[in-house]
């Protein structure tokens, strides 16, 4: 049975689906299904893969390929993670992708509301809850992991770089900036299938992949997200009946999410940006990339 051989380690909300799905078109690659975070063992939900057996079988279709690859965007803040994946594939590549800390705090805010893993809908109040959160406190029911709502954690990138660069060498990491591969898809996508070694010539499709959403009517939201709301549903309806309603309703509740540049307060904007000017300072030495350019537009 194949093994991957290697892996999109993060971040959340930096264009890893975008980047799996062209990479899964490339015929010299493999790509499993997406999250299984199987080497993420320091952080644990119900959705994670933790059998060996379980995890292995995502690769049982692989052929003849050259790269096989994974992507789990918790992989980059775990602690764990970079060294299991050391002991497990030694000579594993690893695409590391990020984003400006405050676009990408203010748009993972803004998916969990979408998917019901966040219940405080201000952003700026959601912020403020993360240490109360850290204690086990105002954790929302329907949250899949509790890590992720940690924005300012997951924000902070230097150290978790940092990790991978130590543990595999710099010439085995690569790290793709949000902007970039945004700006000049082809480009990068490029200089990324010439870090794996595979034929660069090849383009995929470069279609719109899982774009940001937001919600209408928080309340309808809220509504038909309620467990015990649907539990009560389905002893009168049938369940599909229920799924499908349920479905159409959250489409039409559904509207694609502005940019956060122009959509966040600008005010917190602001304060943000000079919150993390030292990080990102701290990432551009690391990376040898300016990058500050972060916390300076507006």
């Amino acid at each position: 049975m194949r093994k991957p051989n290697f892996f999109i380690v993060g971040a959340p909300r930096c264009a890893t689906s975008a980047m799996n799905t062209y990479l899964k078109q490339h015929p010299e690659i493999f790509m499993a299904k997406k999250e299984s975070h199987f080497f993420a063992t320091d952080l644990n939900a119900p959705h994670f893969t933790k059998d060996k057996d379980k995890y292995l079988a995502l690769f049982s279709k692989a052929g003849d390929e050259k790269r096989i690859g994974e992507a789990s965007v918790m992989y980059l803040y775990s602690r764990q993670a970079a060294s299991k994946i050391k002991e497990f594939c030694p000579r594993a590549r690893i695409i590391i992708m990020l984003r400006n800390p405050v676009d990408m705090m203010y748009t993972l805010h803004r998916h969990n509301v979408y998917h019901g893993s966040e219940n405080l809908i201000d952003f700026e109040v959601a912020l403020n809850a993360e240490k109360e959160r850290k204690k086990g406190l105002r954790i929302p029911k329907n949250v899949r992991l509790v890590e992720g709502l940690f924005y300012r954690e997951l924000a902070k990138y230097t150290q978790q770089v940092k990790r991978y660069l130590d543990v595999f060498g710099q010439e085995n990491v690569f790290v793709v900036i949000y902007d970039e591969f945004k700006n000049n898809t082809p480009k990068v996508y490029k200089r990324t299938l010439q870090f794996l070694e595979v034929n660069d010539n090849f383009q995929p499709e470069f279609s719109i992949i899982n774009p940001e959403k937001e919600i209408r009517i928080h309340s309808l939201h809220r509504f038909l997200k309620n467990k015990k709301v649907q539990s009560l549903l389905d002893t009168v309806i049938s369940c599909p009946i229920r799924l499908f309603f349920e479905k159409a309703l959250t489409r039409l509740n559904t509207q694609h999410a502005s940019d956060p540049q122009y959509s966040m307060d600008l005010n917190l904007r602001r304060r943000l940006q000079a919150e993390f000017a030292a990080e990102v300072e701290s990432l551009s030495k690391l990376l040898g990339r300016d990058l500050t350019y972060w916390t300076k537009t507006v």
